[in-house]
């Protein structure tokens, strides 16, 4: 009786202990840079890599499973550890630049990456955005290490030996390595990279440990020599031996890199010279709770807490600053574009084919701060190269279709983005809307001869993703319209722009009611299977693209004959079969992706139809976006290491997330508004950077209740189903009043429905 009332005692006490836990979790603490790594070529639950770094920071750290030069670097079925990697990778199919690893090993000096690798389990891991600590079963050493912006703290906490050592590998490609043991430090760079770089790149890194080396070796192409200091070759290593040391004993390395020079590479070092592991994760622990706390949750649900931090710190990771802070203390970059290093702002990392859709958005509402220095090194990039990017890793790639870099600058300007010269941005999109890169058609317009004089890219004219080219350019030159307006420059500069906004009617199909391939003639393609992801659009087909109409969705309601029509497409995406399409080409993972989801051609693992279920509130449905908005949010995305259906693409696939929970969303960047969907938690506090509070409650949220029966904004009853952001911007309160059963009379009246283009034509008119 005894034992049983003391056994009862301490699960009283346990369970008071985690409550008072619970209650104290900050934000950090619900993050799992886990989730999303469970993933493979074939088929991608995110994607990712355990991204160990500062908000935006200039390098990652993460621990290698993959062999040297996959871009899977880190897989969550992995057995082996092989290093400890320093990465820049803003995507596998990217894959990385800017990249040199340790490993700590025990027993005899080895280089190979197999040779050296150790066996650990994801028990005895412990990952967070700030710290990382790994049992290495093979070599019984315990490996953290903990990053600033533009270094990192190594902790080896080592068994009792006399054989330490810690494995340096510079990667093939082209490299350098030089030991200086009278000063315990290592210096090196490399050169690999996967494109987007000049021919000058290098990156440098410097490593100094806290404990003399008492064996120091060179590796020559895999060949390990103990003559010898310094070595430049293809594949350049060291490693550096330390002996006598007692159980438990602990050696520390500070490692730093720069993309400018050795000298940078130690001022960068300054960082964490002379700081501890646990001091340095503390300030990232800090820094991530300041960016993370921007939004505060009272929810009783820790696996959606978990998967909304876990998606906040996804989409504050990129695009990452580049820059540098000089011997002046000034902020300089070395150019991804030409090579030399100048001064001022720049990020990279980031495809704006993905994330102008709602990681940019989420910027300007959360941290409008970030993105004004992020659009000054838009600024920098345009007069370093002469175009904007559309994806840059770290300069101009070769990957994705559009202009949407024109979102990405009109969307800030039009929600206030300050301290740059917009002025060079207007002249960038101009040009960037009128030429093409010449050497990578990824960038600027490719096509858009004939789409100025067409009104669309023709399917028989050789450009692929033709159609796919032509929706877009439609939406970016609506973009570039709205920011010229708001700059007040002349009509007879914008008002092209205005008319080629409308181009996506050209490859309106009024038989399919759905957006076709069109020949040079003007016929449409003969052969047509809307389920076929066919080359006239990007990783997709006709019933995901069809809806790319962000800017002007009443337009494509007239286009289809009206609210209930267009309604009746929408259901039809969910309905129409996931095999449907799936021989139509060879198999991509984006295909399987959408297959074993089970939401009909409802494809969202890939961005074009992300914003698909906020169109119901166009046409008067809006509770239909409200179930479906969700259904995703519940089917879709959890904290577990498969926690994504596609790829989560630098912030993209978090960001809806994070908005979606919120209960709106932004269908259209560059219109002022957002769209409602469903709340997902009791309720949000969003601290914006000018001091206001945005609070959204959700009275009776549950699972069941996703409807949205009545809504109040600063206690007004409130039926519109879109909401100002310039509203938000000034503090407001969001009461949601959530129910089981639709409300089929609210927001159906003409003036509730968001913005469209063709409402602005007509009360022009």
């Amino acid at each position: 009786m005894k034992q049983t009332f003391f056994s009862l005692l301490t699960l009283l006490c346990m369970a008071s202990m985690q409550k008072v836990a619970a209650q104290s979790a900050e934000p950090v603490d619900y993050v799992s840079p886990l989730v999303g790594t469970l993933s493979k070529f074939e088929l991608s639950t995110g994607n990712t890599y355990p991204a160990i770094a500062r908000p935006w920071g200039m390098n990652f750290w993460t621990p290698q499973t993959g062999n040297m030069g996959d871009g899977w670097i880190y897989t969550y079925t992995a057995d082996k550890i092989k290093g400890f990697k320093q990465t820049h990778q803003p995507s596998p199919w990217n894959n990385d630049y800017g990249q040199f690893s340790l490993m700590p090993i025990t027993g005899k000096p080895v280089f190979d990456q197999d040779e050296r690798a150790s066996w650990f389990s994801h028990k005895a891991e412990i990952a967070k955005p700030y710290y990382y600590s790994v049992f290495l079963a093979d070599h019984d050493v315990t490996t953290e290490f903990s990053p600033s912006q533009r270094a990192v703290v190594f902790k080896f906490t080592f068994p009792k030996t006399d054989s330490a050592y810690v494995v340096i590998d510079a990667f093939d490609k082209g490299s350098f390595i030089k030991l200086i043991p009278e000063e315990n430090k290592i210096i090196g760079y490399n050169t690999r990279n996967s494109g987007g770089t000049p021919e000058n790149f290098k990156n440098y890194f410097i490593i100094e440990f806290d404990q003399p080396m008492d064996s120091h070796f060179v590796v020559n192409n895999g060949s390990i020599k103990a003559e010898g200091l310094d070595v430049t070759t293809d594949h350049a290593g060291a490693i550096v031996g330390f002996k006598g040391l007692k159980k438990g004993q602990q050696i520390t390395a500070r490692v730093a890199s720069s993309f400018i020079s050795f000298e940078q590479a130690s001022l960068n070092l300054n960082e964490v010279r002379g700081k501890s592991l646990e001091a340095v994760a503390d300030e990232g622990r800090n820094q991530w709770n300041e960016v993370l706390g921007r939004v505060r949750i009272k929810d009783q649900d820790i696996d959606r807490l978990r998967t909304f931090y876990s998606c906040l710190y996804r989409s504050t990771l990129f695009p990452r600053d580049l820059s540098e802070i000089d011997a002046a203390g000034n902020r300089v970059h070395y150019s991804p574009y030409n090579g030399q290093v100048l001064p001022g702002e720049m990020f990279t990392d980031t495809g704006f084919w993905d994330t102008f859709r709602s990681l940019f958005p989420l910027l300007n509402l959360l941290y409008p701060s970030m993105n004004d220095r992020m659009q000054e090194g838009l600024v920098n990039a345009y007069k370093e190269s002469g175009f904007l990017p559309e994806w840059a890793s770290p300069g101009h790639r070769a990957s994705m279709i559009g202009n949407n870099s024109a979102s990405v600058v009109a969307d800030a300007f039009l929600t206030g983005r300050t301290g740059y010269d917009p002025m060079v941005l207007w002249e960038a999109v101009q040009w960037g809307a009128n030429n093409v890169h010449p050497k990578n058609t990824s960038t600027g317009r490719y096509g858009h001869e004939l789409y100025n004089t067409l009104g669309y890219i023709p399917a028989d004219a050789g450009i692929s993703q033709n159609a796919a080219r032509t929706l877009e350019y439609a939406y970016n030159d609506w973009c570039i319209y709205q920011f010229g307006k708001a700059l007040g420059r002349p009509a007879e500069e914008i008002d092209i722009y205005a008319k080629r906004a409308l181009n996506y009617k050209n490859l309106y199909d009024p038989s399919t009611k759905l957006m076709r391939g069109k020949n040079k003639n003007g016929s449409f393609i003969a052969k047509f299977d809307p389920s076929a992801w066919s080359e006239e659009f990007t990783e997709g087909n006709s019933w995901h693209w069809s809806f790319c109409v962000f800017h002007d969705p009443q337009g494509l309601i007239d286009l289809m004959g009206g609210n209930e029509a267009f309604t009746g497409m929408l259901d039809t995406v969910f309905l129409v079969p996931s095999l449907e399409g799936m021989t139509s080409r060879g198999m991509i993972h984006e295909m399987r992706e959408m297959q074993i989801m089970n939401m009909g051609q409802y494809a969202h693992g890939n961005q074009p139809i992300q914003h698909m279920p906020y169109l119901y509130n166009y046409s008067a449905s809006p509770w239909k976006a409200q179930y479906w908005v969700r259904e995703i949010m519940d089917k879709l995305y959890s904290a577990a290491p498969d926690g994504y259906c596609g790829d989560e693409d630098n912030g993209q696939t978090s960001a809806w997330y994070v908005f979606s929970s919120m209960g709106f969303y932004p269908v259209a960047p560059g219109s002022g508004e957002y769209v409602l969907g469903s709340p997902q938690f009791e309720e949000m506090r969003l601290q914006l950077e000018n001091g206001k509070t945005v609070v959204i409650s959700a009275e009776n949220q549950s699972k069941e209740n996703v409807y949205v029966d009545q809504l109040r904004v600063n206690g007004k009853k409130y039926t519109a189903n879109f909401l100002r952001i310039a509203d938000l911007y000034k503090g407001a309160k969001l009461k949601f009043s959530m129910s089981a059963q639709p409300n089929l009379s609210r927001g159906i009246a003409t003036e509730d429905k968001p913005y469209s283009f063709t409402d602005e034509l007509r009360d022009k008119k």
